[in-house]
């Protein structure tokens, strides 16, 4: 079995003061597919940008930046080398560096950090075409006879389960009507989101606010994921959140799969 596992950092400069390559040799995944990097490659430390692994190999790497700097980014770590790596290939999400994508011999990982449709949905328009193209890409690459594993950082908490409080959250950005029926439209087009395949329950969440003590509290919203294409679903043997683990007000989501 091979382990994915998917984080927006915050900030992989920040998170790199707050333990994250400590935990990245613990944990040792065989991809890590990184959100909200805020950095080119070329910006962090070597021992950032290429890790060495406990048996002394390394890590490798594959950045994808946002033009502005400071802002936005997606990243792939990998132990073994991919058979391709590439953004999105379309330029108004690829010059706020919003996706990278590793194909394998097995499947295809995608880091992606979707757009925040913001306050009052002013980026509402932004968000929901991002979605549709996304949604364009996985179903090309699966028409193609490949396998899709879309990690990251959805920006949407798709059902009240998904957030503490969704009454109140209602106009709020990432849980906008218009959001949430974008993830009915892909998740009824048969795309498996893998965390409730294994668990129905609620309180289960992946980003909380710093203010009010929300981690704490455990006031928080479920908004990274993984899905996968139908025909993948059975390969995948466990999909958890690592609520326990810090460095970002987000925490990692992990799967393990069969895998070539």
């Amino acid at each position: 079995m091979k382990s994915i596992i998917s984080w927006n950092v915050n900030g992989i400069r920040a998170a790199e003061k707050k333990g994250f390559l400590e935990w990245l040799a613990a944990e040792s995944p065989d991809v890590l597919c990184l959100q909200e990097t805020k950095a080119h490659k070329g910006q962090v430390s070597p021992e950032l940008g290429d890790p060495v692994l406990p048996d002394g190999r390394k890590w490798k790497s594959w950045w994808s930046s946002a033009k502005k700097a400071g802002y936005s980014g997606t990243a792939i770590y990998s132990k073994e080398e991919p058979l391709d790596v590439r953004n999105m290939g379309i330029p108004e999400f690829d010059d706020e560096g919003r996706v990278t994508m590793a194909e394998y011999p097995g499947a295809v990982v995608i880091s992606a950090y979707f757009p925040n449709s913001q306050e009052a949905g002013a980026r509402l328009g932004y968000k929901l075409d991002f979605c549709s193209a996304m949604k364009e890409t996985c179903d090309s690459l699966v028409s193609k006879g490949k396998n899709v594993i879309l990690c990251g950082d959805y920006n949407i908490a798709h059902k009240p389960i998904d957030l503490a409080n969704p009454k109140t959250n209602e106009k709020n950005p990432g849980y906008l009507p218009e959001e949430r029926a974008w993830m009915d439209e892909f998740i009824g087009a048969g795309w498996v989101d893998t965390f409730r395949r294994f668990c129905a329950e609620g309180g289960h969440y992946s980003w909380w606010s710093y203010r009010f003590k929300a981690r704490e509290k455990n006031i928080g919203w479920r908004i990274d994921y993984a899905c996968v294409n139908p025909g993948f679903a059975p390969a995948v043997g466990e999909s958890v959140i690592l609520k326990d683990v810090y460095g970002s007000d987000h925490c990692p989501v992990k799967i393990t799969c069969d895998l070539p």
